[in-house]
């Protein structure tokens, strides 16, 4: 069993280096089983959090220090022609600004989207919100707006960046991608200590119940 005490700090009382051996084991017995490459996945549980009340709520964008293991299709909204550039010289998509309402009646377009991470240049955020925002906001797709970086830096945080959201009503509980098979023990680890660390930030003191990781087939790993 893995543990993390007080749930806020993985300093201090721990033995990572047992840690870090039961976390490897538990990769090097589940990975290379399958076709494809797997991902590994945290799901938490709380405990003496009332999730009917909207401050409680969680929405946070956490960063992974070593990313999610993958990378990810990037798709940028664009209608102008120097960002454009940008965006196919990286090996981006590029979506013109003209075709946001077509997209919008096309439903395999729409699911089209959801393959990709979003970034747009700001002044199409307003139609991108008119058109698109009912089907990607409830699925924590909407573009990130293109503000002050360049599409390259943007691109290479979006591959590090989850978003943690307690689903439905009042369900005390998140799931999110922490890395890949291939990754090692202590970059998932190190992965796993930022978002429990965020969440309590957010939360403010001891309201994780569990923790269990799982690769996308396997069952899964009680941390807590």
């Amino acid at each position: 069993m893995l543990i993390f005490p007080q749930y806020c700090s993985f300093a201090g009382g721990i033995n990572m280096a047992e840690d870090l051996e039961k976390l490897t084991k538990f990769i090097e017995e589940n990975k290379g089983k399958r076709k494809f490459k797997q991902t590994v996945e945290l799901a938490i549980n709380f405990k003496g959090i009332d999730f009917s009340k909207q401050d409680n709520k969680i929405n946070l964008e956490v960063t992974l220090p070593h990313g999610k293991g993958k990378s990810m299709k990037i798709a940028v909204f664009a209608n102008d022609n120097t960002v454009a550039s940008e965006a196919k010289q990286n090996n981006m998509e590029v979506i013109n600004g003209s075709e946001i309402e077509t997209i919008a009646k096309d439903p395999k377009r729409l699911n089209g989207l959801l393959e990709y991470e979003l970034i747009a240049q700001p002044q199409l955020m307003p139609t991108i919100a008119k058109s698109l925002g009912q089907f990607l906001g409830p699925r924590n797709k909407m573009p990130k707006p293109l503000i002050g970086s360049t599409l390259k830096t943007m691109s290479n945080d979006l591959t590090k960046r989850i978003t943690l959201k307690t689903k439905g009503k009042n369900i005390p509980t998140v799931h999110c991608v922490v890395g890949t098979e291939d990754m090692n023990a202590g970059e998932i680890y190190e992965n796993i200590k930022e978002i429990v660390n965020s969440i309590n930030r957010k939360l403010g003191g001891n309201h994780i119940r569990s923790l269990y990781v799982k690769f996308t087939m396997s069952e899964p790993l009680r941390f807590i």
